[in-house]
């Protein structure tokens, strides 16, 4: 079992009053931080460059990032899914400098629930998919090695046909603020 947090400050010091540095996670104990959770981005506006500024942040400081991306169902019922998706990965990759060597180390949780509506296996299937072949034009190694947990609602009638899925590498199960991530495919592995 490892410690982790919902999120980070994209600054390492300075005065940000009310804000958790990644150097104070880990002088906590803290392994993995979440980054771009959906709720971040809807409630406080986090930015596709504020959420590659605190994937970085927790970089630099030895944590594990956990990058989220999705969309909403507005966004899915408009057809926007893979624009929207490549938008937020691609801004991690960009401030990334060198994508392969940072992206490798993270796992990355999609979205499954947009608005009130679960996602289907089938769904899920094929974002992951474009996600993973995204990474592949940067890097084919990363992209194979790149852990694609499922950020959606999983639950008993659910997770068996969703962990089958050929790119669905786990889930990011969240339930009254307690995470856990659940990955068919070691998390030690996917953080290198």
């Amino acid at each position: 079992m490892a410690w982790g947090a919902q999120t980070l400050s994209e600054h390492d010091a300075g005065a940000f009053t009310g804000e958790v540095s990644g150097a104070m996670l880990r002088e906590f104990g803290c392994r993995y931080v979440i980054v771009g959770h959906s709720e971040r981005r809807a409630l406080y506006g986090e930015t596709d460059q504020q959420v590659a500024a605190k994937f970085m942040a927790a970089q630099r400081c030895g944590l594990v990032p956990i990058l989220c991306v999705g969309e909403s169902l507005a966004q899915r019922e408009r057809g926007d899914t893979q624009t929207v998706v490549a938008r937020q990965f691609e801004a991690v990759l960009s401030g990334s400098g060198h994508a392969g060597s940072r992206a490798r180390r993270s796992p990355m949780s999609r979205y499954g629930r947009s608005g009130r509506q679960d996602a289907t296996p089938a769904q899920a299937q094929e974002v992951h998919a474009f996600l993973r072949a995204l990474a592949a034009k940067r890097d084919r190694e990363i992209a194979q090695t790149l852990s694609i947990l499922y950020g959606g609602s999983v639950k008993a009638g659910n997770a068996k046909e969703l962990f089958t899925m050929a790119d669905v590498d786990g889930g990011l199960i969240g339930g009254r603020r307690w995470w856990q991530m659940i990955s068919w495919r070691s998390c030690e592995a996917a953080a290198g």
